[in-house]
């Protein structure tokens, strides 16, 4: 009984913490729209001067993001986008990548 009780109080702080830090999609919506991001990769994440956004993971843009804004070589389009990503806060970072992650 006292596993099951701890088992499920972890769950319980593995659920809050995923939800804590899932971001706020209208304001990466916002954010998105206001910056060069729309512009490079289309209002509906579809793609253009820079790649298709639009079905990607909240996972896979957060780490991407976070690569970019330290530095690392992320592909052929890092010298880009380093500069557009050490800008971004974690909390736009994660805001985006929630917004991103409902474009279809």
């Amino acid at each position: 009984m006292k596993k099951m009780i701890i088992a499920m109080a972890a769950a319980g702080l593995v659920s809050f913490g995923a939800s804590a830090f899932a971001g706020d999609a209208e304001a990466g919506k916002a954010l998105y729209n206001s910056s060069s991001c729309a512009g490079c990769h289309g209002a509906n994440g579809e793609g253009g001067v820079g790649p298709k956004l639009a079905g990607q993971s909240a996972d896979a843009i957060k780490t991407k993001l976070h690569k970019y804004k330290a530095g690392e070589q992320v592909g052929p389009m890092t010298s880009m986008m380093a500069p557009m990503a050490a800008g971004l806060s974690d909390a736009d970072i994660d805001n985006l990548a929630a917004f991103i992650a409902t474009l279809k």
